[in-house]
């Protein structure tokens, strides 16, 4: 199938399609014939496409995405190593979770502080706080 079919499909852009077989995430499509420029992609990369932007959905990353992809190809995606691979990934999670509060809690008080004190400089002194 073309690009274009394969983006309908897929819902991915074209532009997408072609970074994922930059990057080698899906086999480079092979040319129909020497006159044009036409790549031909197998049901392989279609479905390759799909589990890439099912795992984009749960927030992988290319590299993280690749590794499951290796499991793929060399038929050892289990439930336990496709599982392990997702419990890293949520610990990651949790750990950036954790992070984000910490940070709203840092600009809710620094905002609170702000708007209590009285200043002269038209500046705010949220950004200063902490600087002298």
């Amino acid at each position: 199938m073309l690009i274009g079919q394969l983006s309908i499909k897929t819902g991915l852009s074209r532009d997408t399609i072609r970074f994922y077989e930059k990057q080698g995430l899906i086999p480079i499509g092979i040319k129909n014939n020497e006159f044009n420029t036409y790549k031909d992609y197998s049901n392989e990369t279609l479905e390759k496409l799909i589990i890439i932007k099912k795992m984009k959905g749960f927030g992988l990353t290319l590299n993280e995405i690749s590794d499951v992809l290796d499991l793929l190809d060399s038929n050892s995606a289990s439930c336990e190593n496709v599982s392990e691979k997702m419990f890293e990934k949520v610990k990651l999670i949790d750990h950036k979770i954790k992070e984000l509060r910490a940070m709203k809690r840092l600009i809710t008080n620094g905002i609170k502080s702000c708007s209590t004190q009285e200043t002269e400089s038209s500046n705010c002194p949220l950004i200063f706080e902490d600087i002298n």
